[in-house]
């Protein structure tokens, strides 16, 4: 490990954060910028952010971003924000607004 990022209750779900994390997960951190940039799909604003991050530190570190892959990413399941919405005859129907954990670890690649 030579540096990471964390973002810790996001809100979005993990469920839907992981579809993104499984395409970017082990690759080459400008591969992964890349992919990122051209995927439409809601998490990748989070994981632009984080990714970003760990490649900030990297370099506080004196390590190239060019030589640097994604490890490690994990994306783990934050506490459930519970509501209600009104529902026909008077009743409540809930809803979990769902959080997410993400981490990253970024490494160097070796030849």
């Amino acid at each position: 490990m030579i540096a990471k990022a964390e973002a810790k209750f996001l809100r979005i779900s993990p469920v839907k954060a992981r579809q993104v994390v499984d395409l970017i997960r082990h690759k080459n951190v400008l591969a992964a910028a890349a992919i990122l940039a051209n995927l439409n799909k809601g998490p990748c604003a989070f994981l632009k952010k984080i990714l970003k991050q760990a490649v900030a530190n990297a370099k506080v570190k004196g390590f190239n971003p060019e030589q640097l892959y994604i490890s490690k990413l994990v994306c783990n399941e934050g506490p459930r924000w519970k509501r209600f919405k009104a529902a026909a005859f008077g009743r409540a129907a809930p809803i979990k607004k769902r959080t997410s954990h993400i981490s990253i670890e970024l490494d160097i690649k070796e030849n």
